[in-house]
């Protein structure tokens, strides 16, 4: 693991989709939050292709980050947006980016037009592979709910610096905190003494806990309440694509966005 990045900018991987401007718009809000720049990164796929073919390309990655940069700006928050163009593959710039960044932001379908699966190929390395946190945003989570959960665990190690992350991630965006015990023998009195210093920290965060609940992806499994966002440690980011969900599921609760922290 490496220190965390204090100054770097708050990267969002951009590729013309829905998906990547709710990324954007999610960025926008952590840049403003941490006094930092805003840097909208376009990532070309290699390919053999002609001199017109990659102009075209270049073309349509401009066409995409004035899109984003416009879509941000909208907002009118206090923040210095950039915008970069750079040659892919796109999980090696990206990851290579975060190497210099506060945190990074994907939309779930991953960067590029190859994107495989339920969160993309570039998502799915960057929650495994990135030197800061990485963020992977829905955009369909729960709209008309009144309550918008946010969940994070607190029996693994390393947990502590994770549920830090979860509870200023929650004062940021206004939302109750879900702590979730694991242990089958964490009784709700162990929980209680266990939240208490974030409490005491966090005063206006509302934080319950919950024993039994299992792991992000375990209570989202069995649960349907409104969560938009799971933070997570490193050794959870092989359930990325259990928890984000598959993007057309009709069970829209059993899914969230998710935040990897890295302790």
């Amino acid at each position: 693991m490496t220190a965390a990045n204090t100054s770097g900018p708050v990267v969002a991987g951009i590729d013309g989709s829905p998906a990547a401007l709710h990324a954007a718009l999610w960025a926008v809000t952590e840049a403003t939050a941490r006094a930092t720049t805003l840097r909208l990164v376009y990532v070309l796929t290699p390919a053999d292709r002609t001199a017109p073919e990659y102009a075209e390309d270049v073309a349509r990655a401009h066409a995409a980050l004035d899109t984003a940069r416009t879509t941000v700006e909208v907002v009118d928050a206090p923040v210095t947006v950039e915008t970069a163009i750079l040659d892919g593959p796109a999980s090696e710039a990206l990851i290579t980016e975060s190497s210099g960044a506060q945190l990074i932001c994907v939309g779930t379908v991953g960067i590029g037009r190859y994107a495989r699966s339920v969160v993309g190929s570039t998502a799915a390395d960057l929650a495994e592979k990135a030197h800061c946190p990485v963020a992977v945003i829905r955009t369909d989570l729960h709209p008309q709910a009144p309550v918008h959960w946010i969940i994070v665990g607190i029996d693994r190690p390393g947990d502590d610096a994770v549920a830090e992350y979860a509870l200023r991630e929650a004062a940021l965006r206004h939302a109750p905190v879900l702590a979730l015990g694991g242990g089958a023998t964490a009784s709700a009195e162990t929980l209680e003494d266990r939240i208490r210093p974030w409490r005491t920290r966090h005063p206006d965060v509302h934080i319950y806990p919950i024993a039994g609940a299992g792991d992000a992806a375990q209570f989202l499994n069995r649960n349907d309440e409104p969560v938009v966002l799971a933070v997570i440690g490193p050794d959870e980011t092989g359930d990325l694509a259990q928890i984000v969900g598959h993007g057309h599921s009709l069970f829209r609760h059993g899914a969230a966005s998710v935040l990897v922290v890295r302790p």
